[in-house]
């Protein structure tokens, strides 16, 4: 893929958060710090990435507050949790965006691009024609192709058969993304 030789510090890394960042909880949603559990080779990956990125935000949809599962400071507490072992071998997420938002309409629900255009507020650099979406949905990969990012698809939880005029590169994590980026260690 020719955009990924042209990654630098100029780029922006947009991630999707389960399925992506850690695993998914089947059938139900990540509720409390210690149901959330990284993807094997995640954090390292994420400390390469976010020092190859100038910034790096999660976008993610988060229905279970919008059912009354969980509460925003439910979603605080893991994103306070998720951030700190981030952080803890070096990486740096600069923002996470949030959807609680039941309705599928909402401006803010991938595939709608509300997280992104509030990126983009908050931080002017981004430039979405550079800009990666990683994701394990088709949802996320539209969200992506709408504002005019590259899009790679991660076959962690949902793997395709079928190509898509909405991806750009598909993989089978996020951690196989990261070996390309950046180089294996």
């Amino acid at each position: 893929m020719t955009f990924i030789n042209e990654i630098d510090s100029s780029w922006t890394l947009f991630l999707d958060r389960d399925g992506v960042i850690n695993q998914e909880k089947k059938d139900d949603y990540i509720r409390i710090p210690d149901e959330f559990q990284f993807y094997e080779g995640v954090l390292s990956t994420l400390t390469k990435l976010t020092s190859t990125f100038g910034i790096t935000v999660i976008v993610t949809n988060q229905r279970g507050i919008g059912r009354g599962l969980m509460t925003h400071q439910d979603l605080a507490d893991i994103h306070d949790f998720m951030l700190y072992k981030i952080s803890e071998t070096g990486g740096n997420i600069n923002r996470i965006y949030y959807a609680p938002d039941l309705d599928c309409h909402a401006i803010d629900r991938k595939p709608n691009t509300g997280m992104g255009l509030k990126a983009k507020s908050e931080f002017p650099s981004i430039n979405f024609l550079k800009s990666v979406m990683v994701g394990n949905n088709l949802s996320d990969m539209k969200f992506g192709r709408q504002l005019g990012m590259k899009t790679v698809y991660v076959e962690t939880t949902h793997p395709l058969h079928e190509s898509s005029d909405l991806i750009d590169l598909k993989l089978p994590d996020l951690v196989a993304f990261g070996n390309m980026i950046c180089g294996s260690t």
